[in-house]
């Protein structure tokens, strides 16, 4: 299954793509007498997945793709952990060597944007040096930790596409900053849909690609990972527990630098893509906290 959050007559819903249409959980409740949850983030959590895949075999939409807006599968996912440096590609563009182990992060939920929105660059005299990294994401279907190489397939739900920015110069300044330099505002997206796993019989064989301004500008193969999907979930279990709805996004093969007025892209033959265009903030007088 394709799972997706969308907007329509202004609210937001979960549903299944299926083709130029979009089947609500809504309708499916309605058609089955299923309780399903209808946002997607519970689902995801309530283990129901292969519930609603059984509730909604023959159901067939007539709410059109092109009527509804897709938005973030869920605006705060229980962990965001990403890799970097996983691609020898990525590590020969930023002049870098490879870690034994996987270099990894975490992303706040703050920066966050929905798919198909801009990426604000940060002011200018705070970086001048972004780029920007289309990745295989994975999505956690359960609460799990100490999960064994050999099972991680057992506690994910699927696959997404992220978008993962990084300020080249502040990392720069010392790596120490790369907290900071992944952390600006709307410096991560994923989606606009999950596929579940079944869909995927050999993830090692998906080709993940970014794409600038119309032109491929990186590609290459999971299996090309220096570490893969298996041994990053069992490493990275082994030191926190992840949650149903968590995010752990692989790595990018080579990240593309942004201007305002770019466009951007990532995509993941057979999982789907994730569009941005790219703005810059302004600086902004400071009247108070925020709300």
């Amino acid at each position: 299954m394709k799972l997706c959050t969308f907007e329509y007559e202004n609210r937001l819903q979960a549903g299944i793509l299926q083709g130029d249409k979009v089947l609500p959980v809504e309708e499916v409740n309605a058609r089955s007498g299923t309780r399903l949850p209808t946002e997607l983030l519970s689902l995801i959590e309530a283990d129901v997945i292969e519930e609603l895949r059984e509730a909604s075999a023959g159901v067939v939409s007539v709410l059109r793709l092109s009527e509804v807006r897709l938005r973030l599968p869920y605006p705060s996912p229980p962990k965001i952990w990403c890799i970097g440096l996983n691609y020898k590609s990525h590590a020969e563009d930023l002049n870098e060597a490879q870690p034994e182990e996987p270099g990894s992060f975490m992303k706040p939920a703050s920066s966050l944007f929905e798919p198909g929105g801009a990426i604000e660059l940060p002011p200018a005299d705070l970086s001048d040096d972004v780029d920007a990294e289309g990745e295989l994401g994975l999505v956690f279907g359960k609460n799990c930790r100490e999960v064994p190489i050999e099972a991680f397939e057992d506690v994910l739900l699927g696959y997404t596409v992220t978008l993962d920015m990084t300020a080249l110069d502040v990392l720069r300044r010392n790596a120490r900053y790369l907290q900071r330099s992944k952390s600006f505002d709307t410096f991560f997206s994923f989606g606009p849909v999950i596929v579940t796993k079944d869909e995927v019989p050999d993830v090692n064989g998906l080709e993940v690609v970014t794409i600038h301004n119309g032109r491929q500008f990186s590609r290459d193969y999971v299996r090309n990972m220096a570490h893969r999907p298996d041994a990053l979930v069992a490493l990275h279990t082994e030191v926190i527990t992840f949650e149903a709805g968590a995010i752990l996004s692989t790595g990018c093969p080579k990240g593309a630098r942004i201007r305002p007025g770019d466009r951007v892209e990532g995509f993941v033959r057979g999982v789907g893509s994730i569009t941005a265009s790219v703005t810059r903030r302004e600086r902004q007088q400071w009247a108070g906290s925020h709300r």
